[in-house]
C-alpha cells in the first residue's frame, strides 16, 4: 500500500482547522481526517487533539486486535468513543474550547480489507474497477431532507442549511457513529477528505483524476486540492489517498 496526505487552508480562511494523519504498523495503516466544526470554538484544537489521541493508542495497539473486519470495527469504536470522553472533558475544563467540536473519518487498512469509521461530513470514497463510490452517508441536516424525500439532491446541493452538521466528535457525551467494512483488491483507491474538497469538486470529477495513471499518488492529491482552490476554495482542504499497490511497491522496493 502506498499512501498521500495534504492539507490546506484554503483561499479564504485564515487558519487551518482541519488535520490529518496516516499512521503505520506493519502492512496495516490508520487514516484519519477530522474537519474542526466551524462557528465553533477551538475547531482546530478538537481536531488536532482527535488525531494525536488515535495515533497514541495506535501506538500501542498489537496488530493481533486489528487483523480482522471485526476487531478493527470495534477497535475504532473504543478509540473514537475514549476520544470523545477526552475532547469532552478538555473542554468543560477549558472555558476557551467550550463547544468545540470535530467530524471524523478514520479507516484500518490491511491488504484484504477496509474498516471505516465516520461521524459529520467528512467523507470516505473507494474507487475500485476505475468507478468512484461513495462509502459513507452525510450527517447533516440536509442530507437527512434528502433522504427522506423532502430536498433533491441538486436542490440540496445550494441549500442554506448544507452546512449544519447533525453528529460530532467532542460536543456531547456520548456519540453515535457509522461502521462498515469492506474488501478491497489491487489497484483499488481508498480517498478520504474534509468537505472543502467534496463540496468543491464533483465525484465525477474525482473519478477522473485518480484513474489518470499519468499521475502519481501526491501529484493526484496536489492536483485534487488545486481544483478545490480553483472553485473557491472558501474551506480549508484535507485530502488521504492510500493506494492498494502491492506489486508496484514491491517493485519500488528492489
Amino acid at each position: 500500500m502506498k499512501y498521500a496526505l495534504k492539507t490546506d487552508t484554503g483561499k479564504v480562511r485564515q487558519h487551518n482547522e482541519d488535520s490529518g494523519g496516516v499512521f503505520t504498523k506493519g502492512e496495516h495503516f490508520l487514516a484519519i481526517v477530522a474537519d474542526g466544526m466551524g462557528g465553533h470554538k477551538a475547531g482546530d484544537v478538537a481536531s488536532s487533539k482527535s488525531v494525536s489521541l488515535l495515533n497514541e493508542k495506535w501506538k500501542d495497539t498489537d496488530l493481533g486486535e486489528v487483523d480482522t473486519p471485526e476487531k478493527a470495527e470495534k477497535w475504532l469504536l473504543d478509540a473514537v468513543e475514549d476520544t470523545n470522553q477526552r475532547l469532552f472533558q478538555h473542554a468543560k475544563e477549558n472555558k476557551e474550547c467550550d463547544g468545540m467540536g470535530t467530524t471524523l473519518v478514520a479507516a484500518i487498512c490491511t491488504p484484504a480489507s477496509v474498516s471505516l469509521l465516520h461521524i459529520g461530513d467528512s467523507r470516505c470514497y473507494l474507487l475500485k474497477q476505475g468507478s468512484l463510490t461513495k462509502m459513507t452517508e452525510d450527517h447533516t441536516l440536509v442530507n437527512e431532507l434528502v433522504r427522506s424525500g423532502q430536498l433533491s439532491e441538486d436542490e440540496a446541493e445550494n441549500h442554506p442549511r448544507k452546512h449544519w452538521i447533525l453528529r460530532a466528535l467532542g460536543t456531547e457525551e456520548t456519540i453515535n457513529v457509522d461502521l462498515l467494512s469492506f474488501t478491497w483488491e489491487k489497484g483499488d483507491v481508498v480517498l478520504l477528505c474534509s468537505d472543502g474538497l467534496s463540496n468543491k469538486v464533483s465525484r465525477e470529477t474525482m473519478e477522473e483524476m485518480l484513474n489518470n495513471d499519468q499521475l502519481t499518488i501526491h501529484e493526484q492529491v496536489e492536483r485534487l486540492v488545486s481544483l478545490a482552490n480553483e472553485a473557491g476554495g472558501e474551506d480549508n482542504i484535507t485530502i488521504v489517498l492510500i493506494s492498494n499497490d502491492r506489486e508496484e511497491q514491491e517493485r519500488e522496493a528492489k
